[in-house]
């Protein structure tokens, strides 16, 4: 089975190709002749997932899937949530968003957070969505130097390293994103197996 994934994000799109495997191939982007900047004016990571897929499906008629990921600190009220790509601008970088969220919980004893990522799917023109959640703390300082976005700073519960101080196989079968694309699978092989 062959499925658009619609992002830009090389680094997301890198770990999906690695959590699917052969299970199913996964079409980029660029491999679609697309480069426009898709809009995501959600409110939530259901409603940004959900916008994504829908632009290229309506667009390229095409089988597609879309993940918005989110991370939500107790102590900030939820925050960064659905905004924790832009969180520190419209044009920050991950570092000025760690950065904003290191200096916001300075003095902060409560560190937990969690991380959220919805899978958005339009498969023969019906709509799915899949959920992966893992809880975690925020660490005092950033540490390792893989993955991308606040893995230097999200530390899985249960483990005594960050996200960025994992291996990429490490991270991938544990991690959100590896759990809302575990579902997809799933779901992908009974639609398969029903067939």
């Amino acid at each position: 089975m062959e499925l658009v994934f619609a992002t830009n994000n090389a680094h997301k799109l890198n770990e999906l190709r690695a959590i699917a495997g052969d299970r199913f191939s996964i079409v980029s982007l660029k491999e679609l002749g697309c480069f426009d900047e898709i809009p995501e004016t959600g409110e939530t990571l259901i409603e940004n997932a959900l916008q994504k897929a829908t632009y290229i499906y309506d667009r390229f008629h095409c089988n597609c899937f879309a993940d918005d990921t989110g991370l939500e600190i107790e102590a900030l009220n939820g925050s960064p949530g659905v905004y924790s790509a832009r969180y520190a601008g419209e044009h920050c970088s991950f570092q000025d968003n760690i950065t904003k969220v290191l200096n916001e919980l300075q003095g902060i004893t409560n560190r937990k957070a969690c991380f959220k990522t919805v899978i958005a799917l339009i498969l023969d023109e019906q709509h799915y969505c899949f959920e992966g959640k893992i809880e975690g703390e925020i660490t005092n300082t950033e540490k390792g130097t893989n993955g991308f976005g606040y893995d230097p700073v999200f530390k899985p519960l249960g483990y005594d390293k960050t996200f960025a101080e994992m291996t990429d196989i490490e991270k991938n079968s544990i991690s959100h994103r590896a759990l809302a694309a575990i579902a997809l699978n799933d779901f992908l092989q009974t639609c398969r197996l029903s067939k």
